[in-house]
């Protein structure tokens, strides 16, 4: 047995539905994005111990459209495969998926190199969400999605669904195949096809995606069927085990190492305050192999997901640790940040006309599904800090600037800078839970014209506590609001499913249309080990 030691989850924050892909000795981890951009974050390790963000692959909007889409919409569940020196990635990027509908496009683009460029989208079908391409042993590639069901009285989640698809034509072609009706877990998605020993294995995804969710196995001799269910999935679940460290564990995907071994990557939540969890999904790893009976289990013989996982026999390739400060000196956004559903472009979003700066310029109000000025980065820690130097003079009070902390468009808190008729440029908190805005939190406080103000968050679990200090760097920071609970800001609030996670950073606004740019110094993201 070797020393090395996996810890769960291997990729924290914001990084849902795995999909990992083996070159060689190269290991990649594609995670879905939902509605921030660029699409589709892609991770890379040599060991399945140490990851590093190595690129991402939607990175134009002729790739990947996602003005006016709706929260938790955009790219769901991508799968990427390797075949014959090319890389594909399929993935799908929903429109609608609120009441009986979902449009649900997907695509597939590919590249020979795994930072790019990738290719035009060739479209597919929108049949259902969670494509996943398969590369046969005979050279034919298959799809495999779900198959959405609108109609009353039917089971939505209507079973898993293969059609071949013609890389040559760029297209599916022959009959559509339904292979696969799920368990008695139902909402049966995330489909992904391996073949093994003369078997065909179907990895599935049941339960839904929250505290139900679990990994479920079956297998056929043809690849269109039948598949016989293990008796003894699923799999891999936390379901029924509330106080595991690892919950909502599904959404599996395998790979077998050049060292002869197998593991299953799958989504996972940690919740604070009992069930919310503020990093949203997650990724973590299991040790997996095949049973005599030639059935897929864990390493350990269970179904509980392992927070500490036996790592493979390969040695240990460690990569620096990013850095906690972004100086704004390079003349692009590092690989860490986002924007929301478009790219970032000269018109609002600037390296280069101040340098050392970043300069945003303020568009749509945080409701907007269309043209926010917002950059930001996933918080990957629940105890953490950050804190941004803004410089910025309102003219009135429909423009603002600064640090955000943020979910969607109903659930945010907003360090702001703006301008009132009375106290003139002013600074306070602005809050929205559920779709409800408030901004008297706190007394709003003056600000000196023609001067910068340093805006500061202190997360802690499920609570966070704002500051403000002058820019002098020997200014003591100030508190500013009480403590807040950021419980809202998770997938499992309120009613309602959603899917992303956390994210702090930079924002302006400019309701009036003036896009009044402000100018920011510098972000700095601290991870606090308590």
């Amino acid at each position: 047995m070797n020393n090395n030691v996996i810890h769960n989850p291997i990729l924290r924050g914001f990084h849902p539905d795995p999909s990992i892909c083996r070159v060689g000795e190269d290991y990649y981890i594609a995670t879905s994005t939902f509605e921030w951009f660029p699409g589709v974050r892609i991770h890379h390790s040599r060991d399945l111990v140490h990851w590093r963000l190595l690129t991402h692959a939607l990175t134009r909007k002729s790739q990947l459209n996602m003005e006016g889409n709706l929260d938790s919409g955009g790219v769901w569940a991508p799968c990427l495969t390797y075949d014959n020196g090319v890389f594909y990635l399929i993935y799908t990027d929903v429109k609608s998926r609120q009441g009986a509908f979902k449009d649900t496009p997907n695509y597939l683009v590919t590249a020979t190199n795994i930072e790019g460029p990738w290719s035009e989208p060739v479209y597919l079908n929108s049949s259902g969400f969670d494509p996943s391409l398969f590369h046969d042993t005979d050279g034919r590639k298959w799809l495999v999605n779900m198959l959405w069901d609108h109609r009353t009285n039917k089971n939505s989640f209507a079973g898993i669904v293969l059609q071949e698809i013609s890389v040559d034509q760029q297209r599916l072609i022959g009959p559509v195949y339904p292979i696969y009706k799920g368990t008695e877990l139902k909402l049966t998605e995330g489909p992904h096809l391996y073949h093994r020993d003369g078997w065909y294995y179907l990895i599935t995804a049941e339960g839904g995606t929250q505290y139900n969710h679990a990994v479920t196995v079956a297998r056929s001799r043809n690849i269109e069927g039948p598949y016989e269910t293990d008796p003894r999935n699923p799999v891999l679940t936390s379901a029924g085990n509330r106080d595991w460290e690892l919950q909502k564990a599904g959404h599996g995907c395998l790979v077998h190492t050049h060292t002869d071994e197998w593991y299953m990557v799958h989504l996972c939540g940690r919740p604070v305050k009992e069930k919310y969890c503020t990093l949203g999904r997650e990724t973590a790893i299991q040790r997996c192999r095949f049973t005599d009976k030639g059935w897929l289990e864990l390493a350990d013989g269970g179904s509980l997901p392992a927070v500490a996982v036996q790592g493979p026999e390969i040695a240990a390739h460690p990569f620096p640790a990013p850095a906690e400060r972004d100086d704004f000196d390079l003349p692009e956004l590092d690989v860490r940040w986002s924007t929301l559903r478009v790219p970032a472009d000269e018109s609002w979003l600037s390296l280069k006309a101040r340098p050392s700066y970043l300069r945003l310029h303020g568009r749509e109000s945080m409701s907007s599904m269309h043209r926010q000025s917002l950059v930001a980065l996933r918080q990957q820690a629940f105890d953490c800090s950050a804190e941004t130097e803004v410089e910025f003079e309102p003219e009135h009070f429909q423009q603002m600037a600064g640090l955000i902390v943020y979910y969607d468009t109903k659930d945010y808190i907003y360090l702001a800078v703006t301008h009132d008729e009375e106290l003139g440029k002013c600074l306070g908190i602005i809050r929205s839970v559920d779709g409800v805005y408030e901004d008297s939190l706190c007394d709003w406080i003056p600000l000196p014209s023609g001067a910068s103000c340093r805006l500061k968050v202190v997360i802690e679990q499920e609570n966070a506590q704002f500051y403000y200090s002058s820019a002098d760097s020997g200014a003591s920071w100030e508190k500013i609001g009480p403590l807040l609970d950021i419980c809202h800001l998770s997938d499992d609030f309120p009613a309602y499913i959603r899917f992303t996670g956390t994210f702090i950073g930079m924002c302006v606004q400019d309701l009036a249309g003036t896009f009044r740019p402000a100018d920011f110094n510098y972000f700095e993201y601290k991870e606090h080990i308590v």
